[in-house]
């Protein structure tokens, strides 16, 4: 399965710690091509259907459903965690998760 930047997959996140988002849940595939291409790992951001409106979640459509993207809780995990690609985001919310990633981790 070809893994894309900005994909929305079907991810097993268990077994987790504390606070970390758990369940197997849709995520948004946050790293580059070339990162997708080579490594046996992505980088993901866990998404949410509840509405907790911090600076750092991004509100999206998925399944004719409002979800969030949780921007605070980035992992990366190996490609066996993948269970399949679901969707991909528009290109509206890939502007704002680029947005929210620049604020968070560079500004």
């Amino acid at each position: 399965m070809e893994i894309r930047q900005y994909d929305i997959v079907l991810v097993n996140l268990d077994p987790t710690i504390g606070s970390e988002i758990k369940k197997t849940r849709p995520c948004a595939v946050i790293s580059p091509k070339e990162m997708n291409q080579f490594l046996n790992t992505v980088v993901i951001a866990p998404m949410t259907s509840h509405a907790k409106l911090y600076p750092t979640r991004v509100k999206v459509i998925h399944d004719n459903k409002n979800g969030w993207i949780a921007i605070d809780q980035i992992r990366t995990v190996d490609k066996l965690r993948v269970i399949k690609i679901l969707d991909s985001l528009t290109l509206r919310e890939i502007e704002k998760v680029k947005s929210v990633l620049r604020e968070t981790f560079v500004d």
